[in-house]
């Protein structure tokens, strides 16, 4: 008699239970429908700002970046999603430093970790949160991110300051003919 009594028991606590989950979906399913009209909308609900989609190289106004070439970030990166290639450049003053040539960027094999952020010794490099990245070539993926042109380090020093008074010198002479 006692098998009897546990199953009436069991089956009891069973149907409150389903009871209970059938209120949350009857809830559910007699609230307002809300769809997003994606392209549409995309404007009014831009992504939230902790959003890593794409890394991008930070510019200044007059269009230089803070990127060294040191290599961090590519160390850093987890898969070789970074590829950083430089060149010695000789300065006029006779010393020599590292150029940025080609700052490469695979998207498609980037887990967006942020180590490559993180260990930015100048925080040249960020990650926007432009989410719109669909491509139909994965070739595409592939991103360079240095596409501002390089000053040109090699170029003549400026006058001295010596060299100024002599040339202003010259200047009154001419004028006295």
């Amino acid at each position: 008699m006692g098998s009897v009594k546990d199953y009436f028991k069991g089956f009891a606590s069973g149907l409150s239970s389903l009871v209970q989950g059938m209120q949350v979906t009857g809830k559910e399913f007699l609230t307002k429908k809300i769809t997003e009209q994606y392209p549409d909308n995309r404007l009014d609900h831009p992504a939230a700002d902790r959003f890593r989609a794409v890394l991008t190289l930070k510019y200044d106004a007059e269009g230089h970046h803070k990127c060294i070439s040191c290599g961090m970030c590519q160390r850093s990166c987890p898969n070789g999603t970074i590829t950083i290639e430089s060149k010695m450049v000789d300065l006029p003053d006779g010393k020599k430093k590292k150029q940025l040539v080609n700052w490469l960027y695979d998207l498609g094999s980037c887990t967006f970790c942020e180590l490559c952020v993180t260990n930015c010794p100048t925080s040249a490099i960020e990650f926007s949160n432009d989410f719109e990245q669909a491509v139909f070539t994965r070739s595409l993926l592939v991103k360079k991110l240095n596409y501002l042109p390089e000053p040109d380090l090699t170029a003549a020093a400026p006058a001295s300051p010596a060299a100024a008074p002599n040339s202003q010198a010259a200047a009154p002479t001419e004028t006295a003919k």
